[in-house]
């Protein structure tokens, strides 16, 4: 394995032809995603993920290794917020199962691209500008230190949305979802539907999750490809996972904290780097150590339920 553009190239080929072969054939028809299927399809990006991993680590080294491991379960951990977000999205929308997995699709498209264009720009900074690791640093202090006091439930407000207010001034909508397009033509004129709206919100939802996540795994590994890569696989599993923990997110509801801690560190880690290193290998632990002790505590110590905790479109 080479880190040359010939490699990126195939990399990314390889990324849209299994998205390709996703939709077009084993998701070809709208259809409710059962937990069974979730779980099976889950334990497939897993299973890629993972071989991947052991293919950096066989022809980059042991390091590298660990950094993708590394980044590739800081992502999908801090991913677990965004599925909680979509949850709270499709049920404010009202949002028919069976077309779900259509708008996490185009979304996660998207993500890739603007994910890319950060991680390209955010490596370049970081490479020219030395001091910037301490800004990294810091704003991942305080990102933790804010998403552990802003509550375990994250809040909506499709209404407030610039980008929705702009679709809403400049392209007519459909009040139906009319037979899960994101677009029709009527007498001429073309109409945006309401499932378009959601994949905008989704689109816009996932910038912001991009704002923290992208930092922390370019605190773990400055290296693109490691980046890149590692936050690709990430996402990739990302529809399979919502479907898998539709039902289960809720439970979680320490891992929050967990995942504010876990950016504490690598901001606190990033700050002293220059001073003490502190091996990959304990970093992986670190991280491993807190989202386990914070899935257990969700699981022995249950929050209590709150009754209408979901927003109702009118």
């Amino acid at each position: 394995m080479e880190n040359t553009p010939a490699f990126w190239v195939g990399f990314n080929v390889f990324v849209l032809a299994m998205l390709m072969l996703d939709l077009l054939v084993f998701n070809r028809k709208a259809h409710v995603v059962k937990m069974r299927e979730a779980l099976g399809w889950s334990a497939f990006w897993i299973a890629l993920s993972l071989t991947f991993n052991y293919l950096v680590y066989r022809t980059m080294g042991e390091q590298a290794g660990l950094e993708f491991l590394t980044g590739y379960l800081i992502e999908k951990s801090l991913s677990v917020d965004n599925l909680f977000v979509f949850l709270l999205i499709f049920s404010y929308f009202k949002v028919p199962q069976q077309y779900q997995h259509k708008i996490l699709f185009w979304g996660i498209i998207g993500a890739l691209v603007l994910r890319a264009v950060f991680i390209l720009v955010g490596a370049a900074l970081l490479a020219k500008f030395h001091f910037l690791l301490y800004v990294l640093g810091a704003f991942l202090i305080y990102t933790g230190i804010k998403m552990a006091t802003s509550g375990s439930e994250p809040e909506i407000d499709p209404d407030n949305n610039p980008v929705v207010k702009f679709l809403s001034r400049y392209m007519p909508i459909t009040s139906k979802i009319e037979d899960g397009r994101f677009f029709v033509r009527k007498e001429n004129l073309l109409f945006a539907t309401p499932l378009f709206v959601v994949l905008v919100m989704v689109e816009t939802t996932d910038v912001v999750f991009a704002a923290d996540s992208i930092p922390a795994i370019l605190a773990v590994s400055r290296d693109t490809f490691i980046v890149y890569t590692s936050n690709v696989f990430a996402l990739l599993g990302l529809r399979a996972l919502y479907f898998a923990l539709e039902g289960l997110m809720r439970l979680f509801h320490y891992l929050h904290y967990g995942l504010s801690l876990i950016l504490i560190f690598i901001g606190f880690k990033l700050l002293i780097t220059d001073y003490l290193h502190i091996p990959m290998a304990i970093s992986l632990g670190v991280v491993g150590f807190i989202l386990v002790i914070s899935v257990i505590l969700s699981l022995v110590l249950p929050k209590k339920e709150k009754e209408d905790t979901l927003p109702l479109h009118k």
